[in-house]
C-alpha cells in the first residue's frame, strides 16, 4: 500500500512538474519569427447595451500607432446610447465602422451572430478581437499582435486580463485569470493549442469561412472563442503574442456568484473540446487533486516515507513559486502571485462544484 501510494504521488509528481514547465515556457517566451509587413486589421467589437463601456474604451482603439486598420463596432441590439454615441464618433474618426443588429422577438441569439455580423463588415483579412470592457494595455496593442500576421498563421493567441481594483475576489479573479493564459499559452508555444479568449484574439477571415463559422457549435450559446480555436488551431497554424503592450484588460465579475456564474458557463464550452484537448487542458488540474489526495493520505499514514514526500511536495512548491512569480511578471499581474498558493488548492474545488451544478440543472432540464 505505502508502495502504491508512494507511486501515485510520485506520478503526479512528474505530470505537474511537466505542465510547470510548459508554463515557465510562457513565462520566457520571445517569438521566434515576426512579419516584417503591416498587414492592414479589422479590429472587431460586439456591444449589447456597452454604451458607457463604448464611451471611456473605443477611443483607446481608435487611435492605435498603426497605419492602416478599421473598428468594427456592431451594436448588438442595444437599447442604450450606443447607436447616438457610434453616429458621433463616426466624423472624428473615419476608420470607424458599425452596424447594428435589430431586436427580434421572435428570434433570439447569442454572441456567434454579432461575431459573424462583424466578420461579414470587415474589409480585411486578418480579424482582431477584444470586447467593449476591454482596454489594451498601449498604443501599440495592434502593432505587437500584427507582427505575428506571417504567411504561416492563421492564429495569434494573446492574453486577456482583468483590471485591478481592491479586494480579494478581485486577487482570485487574477490569479484564475494568469494560471488559466500561462495554460493556454504555454500549451500553445509547446505545439498543442486549444482555446483562446475572444478578450484578445486574431484570426484569418478565410478561415473562418473556410471552417463554416460556428456552423459545428452554433447551438451552444457561448464558444465564439475557445470552441473556434479548439476547432481550427494546430501547432503549425497557430502564434502566440505575449508582450506587455500587446496584453488587453477587462472588467472582472463583482460579486462571487457572479464568478461562479461565469466558470459555470466556461465549463459549459469545454465539453466540446477534442478528446485530446480535453486531456491536455484538464491533466494538469485532475493530477493536481490526486497529488493534494496522495500526499495528504501518505503524510497521515505513512511515517516511514514522511522525508521522501516533503521532499516532494517541495519541489513541487518551489518549480511553483518561481513559476508564479515570473508569471505574474510576464502577464503583468502585480500583487498576486503569493495568492496563486492558496488558489492551487481552492480553485479545483470551485470547478468541481461548477461542474456537478451545471450537471444536475442539465439532468433536470431533461
Amino acid at each position: 500500500m505505502e508502495i502504491g501510494i508512494a507511486g501515485i504521488l510520485a506520478i503526479t509528481l512528474i505530470i505537474q512538474l511537466l505542465y510547470y514547465i510548459i508554463y515557465l515556457r510562457a513565462c520566457f517566451y520571445q517569438p521566434a519569427v515576426t512579419s516584417s509587413g503591416r498587414e492592414p486589421v479589422s479590429v472587431i467589437i460586439c456591444s449589447r447595451n456597452a454604451g458607457e463601456y463604448l464611451e471611456k474604451n473605443l477611443p483607446l482603439f481608435l487611435t492605435q500607432d498603426y497605419p492602416n486598420y478599421e473598428v468594427v463596432v456592431v451594436n448588438d441590439c442595444s437599447a442604450d446610447h450606443t447607436a447616438d454615441l457610434l453616429v458621433q464618433l463616426k466624423p472624428q474618426y473615419p476608420h470607424l465602422k458599425f452596424t447594428t443588429i435589430e431586436q427580434d422577438e421572435k428570434f433570439s441569439h447569442g454572441k456567434k451572430l454579432a461575431v459573424t455580423v462583424g466578420i461579414k463588415a470587415a474589409s480585411y483579412e486578418w480579424l482582431l478581437f477584444t470586447d467593449a470592457d476591454c482596454v489594451p494595455a498601449s498604443p501599440q496593442w495592434i502593432s505587437t499582435m500584427q507582427r505575428n500576421f506571417t504567411p504561416e498563421h492563421s492564429i495569434v493567441l494573446g492574453y486577456g486580463g482583468y483590471m485591478s481594483s481592491p479586494g480579494l475576489l478581485n486577487r482570485l479573479i487574477r490569479v484564475d485569470s494568469m494560471m488559466i493564459g500561462l495554460q493556454y499559452l504555454g500549451l500553445a508555444i509547446a505545439g498543442m493549442p486549444y482555446m483562446g479568449v475572444g478578450r484578445n484574439l486574431a484570426y484569418r477571415k478565410s478561415l473562418f469561412f473556410s471552417n463554416k463559422g460556428f456552423a459545428k457549435h452554433t447551438h451552444i450559446l457561448s464558444g465564439d472563442d475557445d470552441l473556434f480555436v479548439n476547432e481550427t488551431a494546430n501547432a503549425q497554424n497557430t502564434a502566440v503574442e505575449l508582450s506587455a503592450e500587446s496584453i488587453t484588460r477587462s472588467i472582472p465579475k463583482k460579486t462571487f456568484g457572479d464568478w461562479f456564474l461565469q466558470k459555470r458557463r466556461h465549463l459549459t464550452t469545454s465539453v466540446y473540446y477534442t478528446t485530446t484537448s480535453k486531456f491536455t487542458a484538464g491533466g494538469e488540474m485532475l493530477s493536481r487533486v490526486i497529488f493534494y489526495c496522495a500526499l495528504v493520505w501518505s503524510l497521515v499514514y505513512h511515517n516511514q516515507l514522511r522525508n521522501y514526500i516533503i521532499i516532494a511536495a517541495g519541489i513541487r512548491f518551489i518549480i511553483q513559486g518561481i513559476t508564479y512569480i515570473f508569471g505574474s511578471k510576464k502577464l503583468n499581474e502585480k500583487g498576486i502571485w503569493h495568492l496563486a498558493f492558496i488558489c492551487d488548492i481552492l480553485l479545483p474545488f470551485m470547478y468541481f462544484c461548477a461542474f456537478i451544478y451545471n450537471f444536475f440543472t442539465t439532468k433536470r432540464r431533461r
